[in-house]
């Protein structure tokens, strides 16, 4: 048994949530999303809560069941959530001339290689830009995730000066140089 996949989620006032079939249909005040879930998995709705169950006729609960059953109750929570509270990732960038700027439905950002880098803002995520912090948000925790990783993945923060793009909050790693690994002994051999 799953504990996860046991778990009822609770559809808070706002949200509507239609079954239409194996899809999912999730609407709430920041938007909303489709899921479709797997032949094995069954959603059903009832009081204000969501419950999914694996599909009759799979007593002997398949390995790859089991484990999406608790990822698909994951998902349709996540849904839920972002439908009513949205997810949030907040970027900053560190460096000397480094910036991001909005253009259109593009984030450009000038991080130090010979062009600016053009990413294209998926639909329905929302950037905004303030000095040097990039915040990605909308309804969808993955969409967000992934776009917010994209715009990380293009100058990652290197350990020796600390330029490049982090997550705020992230702690990184700092090396010491070669002259002062030098200085302090590190490297020398001792006498």
């Amino acid at each position: 048994m799953s504990r996860i996949g046991r778990k009822l989620i609770d559809i808070p006032q706002g949200v509507e949530v239609v079954l239409e079939g194996k899809k999912v249909f999730i609407k709430g005040k920041n938007g909303s999303l489709v899921f479709e879930v797997r032949p094995d998995i069954e959603v059903t709705k009832e009081n204000n809560q969501l419950t999914v169950v694996p599909g009759k006729g799979t007593e002997n609960l398949l390995k790859t069941t089991k484990a999406l059953w608790g990822t698909t109750r994951q998902i349709l929570f996540n849904m839920v959530q972002g439908v009513t509270t949205g997810y949030e990732k907040k970027l900053e960038i560190e460096g000397v001339g480094y910036r991001a700027v909005l253009e259109g439905d593009s984030l450009v950002l000038h991080i130090g290689f010979t062009n600016p880098v053009k990413l294209k803002i998926p639909e329905g995520i929302k950037v905004a830009v303030e000095k040097n912090t990039v915040v990605v948000s909308g309804p969808e925790k993955q969409a967000v995730g992934q776009f917010a990783a994209s715009v990380r993945g293009t100058r990652v923060v290197e350990p020796y000066k600390g330029k490049g793009i982090k997550y705020q909050g992230e702690q990184v790693r700092r090396k010491l140089g070669k002259r002062a690994a030098a200085t302090t002994g590190a490297g020398a051999g001792a006498k």
